[in-house]
């Protein structure tokens, strides 16, 4: 393997993580119908359902003063013959008058947040709120989530309205004087942010073209060695485990980053959500990488030369031509197309192989099982080549024999 060769295989090896690491900023920023799937999910999971009923009911919290209304009550009771002992035994009620009325808070909070309402107002937020998704990451728009010295946080009014208007028709009076307070729901919180910011503006400028160019360089880099189907191998196992180093490093941001939540994140378990969310097509992209990588040199490496290689190619081989012979014997033959087949064999492999690879090309977000499925589907057309190819070397024979 050449000096250039070298270098460009392990660029491209580290090129790969990176790239992936373009792509979701670019398309979590810049795709608001993705980024609107993406989140809408939380809606219903149980650590954000729990941290917005938390939120709601502190921003709808509407106060009675319990212990005023029952002082006042006895007063009017004691004013009309009530015994100075029971007064006091009602004044006592205050603070359970404040627990029901919290109760009620919290329970008609609850309601509304595990309905459709409160998915239909998540959804519309965060659609609405795209431009400052943007903000967070590259500094760029503004929007109904507010950035401010590194925190993250999602106006949640829409809600506290609707519950204060169901806190009024459910009878509570008081709710209508609930007032305009912060109506803030803290998502995430990075003293980082502006590190965070820098670098994903970069990435989303070369979003559109490092991939493409990581794809040219290890192309390049395997062409220019000396062994390219070792080269080959090398680059593919390389980008594997770049991806992989790659998910042990997020693995670990996570765990630091929820082992040091400040204050301002009143819900760890909410905090958790809304990152595993965040990152899930990044994670479904460098899982997709590390078995496309593993894949790859797979295939390399039982195409070589080695020992092993070729006893399992000797061993398709002969079942290919077994099935043929059964073929013939039972009067299945190809004719010519099994001669052209057999003629052409190589370059219909290499085509089968160019047309898969465009196609994961230009796939949508592929996925481990879609790497899967196109192994899987490069297997049936190899074997049927095989197959074919094997009765274009057999069946003219089988049939002079059968002649005689």
């Amino acid at each position: 393997m050449s000096t250039v060769s070298a270098v460009l295989i392990t660029l491209t090896c580290i090129l790969v993580p990176v790239s992936l690491i373009t792509v979701w900023v670019h398309d979590i920023v810049l795709d608001t119908d993705r980024y609107v799937s993406t989140v809408s999910p939380l809606a219903s999971d149980p650590a954000i359902e729990a941290a917005a009923v938390h939120r709601i009911s502190e921003a709808a919290d509407a106060k009675v003063d319990g212990a005023q209304v029952t002082s006042d009550i006895a007063a009017w009771l004691e004013s009309q013959g009530l015994p100075p002992r029971a007064g006091s035994a009602i004044k006592s009620l205050g603070p359970q008058l404040d627990a029901a009325v919290d109760q009620t808070v919290t329970k008609v909070a609850t309601r509304f947040v595990e309905s459709d309402r409160f998915e239909n107002i998540w959804n519309g937020a965060n659609r609405a709120a795209h431009s400052a998704v943007v903000h967070a990451l590259t500094g760029e728009g503004r929007g109904s989530v507010e950035v401010s010295d590194g925190t993250v946080t999602l106006d949640v009014g829409a809600a506290v309205e609707q519950v204060k208007q169901d806190l009024v028709d459910a009878g509570l009076s008081p709710a209508e004087k609930i007032p305009d307070v912060d109506k803030q729901m803290v998502l995430f919180q990075s003293d980082q942010l502006e590190k965070i910011r820098d670098g994903a503006h970069l990435l989303d400028v070369v979003g559109n073209w490092l991939p493409v160019l990581t794809v040219v360089l290890g192309a390049i880099g395997v062409m220019l060695a000396r062994r390219r189907r070792r080269a080959l191998v090398t680059t593919a196992l390389g980008a594997a485990v770049a991806c992989l180093i790659l998910a042990v490093g997020l693995a670990i941001v996570r765990r630091y980053y929820l082992d040091h939540l400040p204050a301002q994140v009143q819900s760890p378990d909410a905090a958790a959500a809304v990152f595993d969310t965040l990152l899930r097509f990044l994670r479904v992209s460098i899982r997709t990488a590390l078995v496309l990588g593993v894949v790859v040199a797979i295939g390399a490496y039982l195409s070589g030369a080695g020992r092993l290689p070729r006893a399992v190619r000797g061993t398709a081989e002969r079942t290919a031509d077994s099935a043929a012979r059964w073929g013939g014997a039972h009067g299945m033959h190809t004719g010519k197309v099994g001669a052209w087949v057999d003629t052409h064999r190589r370059w219909l492999t290499v085509g089968v192989l160019l047309v898969l690879a465009l196609v994961f090309a230009l796939w949508n977000h592929p996925t481990v099982l879609t790497v899967l499925l196109l192994a899987l589907i490069l297997l049936v057309v190899l074997a049927v080549v095989a197959l074919l190819a094997a009765d274009g070397r057999t069946g003219e024979p089988a049939e002079h024999s059968g002649e005689r």
